[in-house]
C-alpha cells in the first residue's frame, strides 16, 4: 500500500509525508514541524477560504488568516500528540 488511495501520482516524492520526518515531528523538531505544515499548506488554504469585502463593498475570496493560524495550531497540537509506533 503506497497511501495514494490506489490513484497513481505523477509526483511521487510529495504525495506523502515521510515517515522519519513525522516522528521527528512528533518529537517535537522543528524543521520536521516546519515540514509537515508546509505539506499540509494548500489545503489549509483552501478550508481557510472566505467571501470577504473591501471598503467599497466589493466581494472577493480570500484566506482568512485568523482560520488559518487556527487550523497550523490545531495541526501542531495533533502532530505533537500522535504516537507513531
Amino acid at each position: 500500500m503506497n497511501g495514494t488511495n490506489g490513484k497513481q501520482s505523477d509526483f511521487p516524492d510529495v504525495a506523502l509525508v515521510p515517515y522519519p520526518v513525522i516522528v521527528a515531528a512528533t518529537k517535537g523538531d522543528p524543521d520536521a514541524m516546519k515540514i509537515v505544515l508546509q505539506h499540509f499548506s494548500g489545503y489549509i488554504a483552501s478550508l481557510s477560504m472566505r467571501k470577504l469585502c473591501d471598503e467599497r463593498g466589493n466581494v472577493y475570496f480570500g484566506v482568512d488568516e485568523d482560520i488559518r493560524q487556527r487550523l497550523q495550531a490545531r495541526l501542531m497540537r495533533a502532530i505533537l500528540t500522535f504516537r507513531a509506533e
